[in-house]
């Protein structure tokens, strides 16, 4: 089984990063490949960052497109459904890996994340993927992604220790694939799980594919139709 983990964002660290987490998830018999694109933001903590970081994303996919599965390493999940309808394997987002991990793991879980500008965004995703009353809170450390590796596991196991005690939550999940290290280390001292989303979602995307599953393609997830694209985004058309 081979599965691409894509990293959105453009760092050469956070890739790996992400890397050294999705090998040590995979099981037996997978291959895992790390990439980011070429082009797109350095790191993603707004709209905008996702809208322009989704072109590269699915760059990546065309580029493998017969990977078995693949990952989608960002906390908001940009540009989840597009690659599923570009990708003929299963594409799973680390948002929604973690939430549905952490909700088969007690009651209610908190979200710690770096920015808190992006709190509505995994509120949202919660809802979406059904996860909005697990969801207790969704807390942030106030620590740009890129700036996680100088003293942000300090901020990072405090604030998760404040979950604990304040949210009543039996799960943390990390909000953010720079912080995918620290699972284990957070998980030790305060002791409840802490779900590390790209883990969560290699391991997620080994299950549907030993399943034999995929994206099913019958209505809004077929492949998209055949149209000219123009201009930045020529090369973007699908033919």
């Amino acid at each position: 089984m081979r599965i691409v983990v894509i990293n959105p964002n453009t760092s050469d660290a956070m890739t790996a990063l992400i890397d050294a987490t999705a090998q040590a998830a995979a099981g037996p018999g997978t291959s895992v490949r790390t990439v980011h694109p070429a082009m797109g933001p350095a790191s993603i903590e707004s709209h905008y960052d996702e809208a322009l970081a989704v072109p590269g994303l699915l760059a990546e996919i065309a580029r493998d497109p017969d990977a078995d599965g693949y990952v989608v390493a960002c906390f908001g999940d940009p540009g989840l459904d597009a690659a599923r309808e570009l990708a003929t394997g299963p594409v799973v987002g680390i948002a929604e890996a973690a939430m549905r991990t952490a909700s088969y793991l007690g009651r209610g879980f908190s979200v710690v994340t770096t920015l808190g500008r992006t709190r509505g965004r995994a509120l949202d995703l919660a809802e979406r993927y059904g996860c909005a009353r697990a969801c207790l809170a969704v807390r942030a450390v106030e620590i740009p992604v890129l700036d996680l590796d100088a003293g942000g596991a300090e901020a990072v196991m405090k604030e998760c220790a404040a979950a604990v005690a304040e949210d009543g939550c039996d799960a943390i999940v990390l909000g953010c694939a720079g912080m995918a290290d620290l699972a284990a280390q957070v998980s030790a001292e305060i002791g409840v799980p802490v779900v590390d989303g790209v883990a969560a979602a290699v391991r997620t995307v080994e299950s549907l594919v030993a399943m034999g599953l995929r994206t099913g393609d019958r209505g809004e997830f077929a492949r998209p139709p055949a149209k000219p694209y123009t201009g930045t985004l020529r090369d973007f058309q699908i033919r």
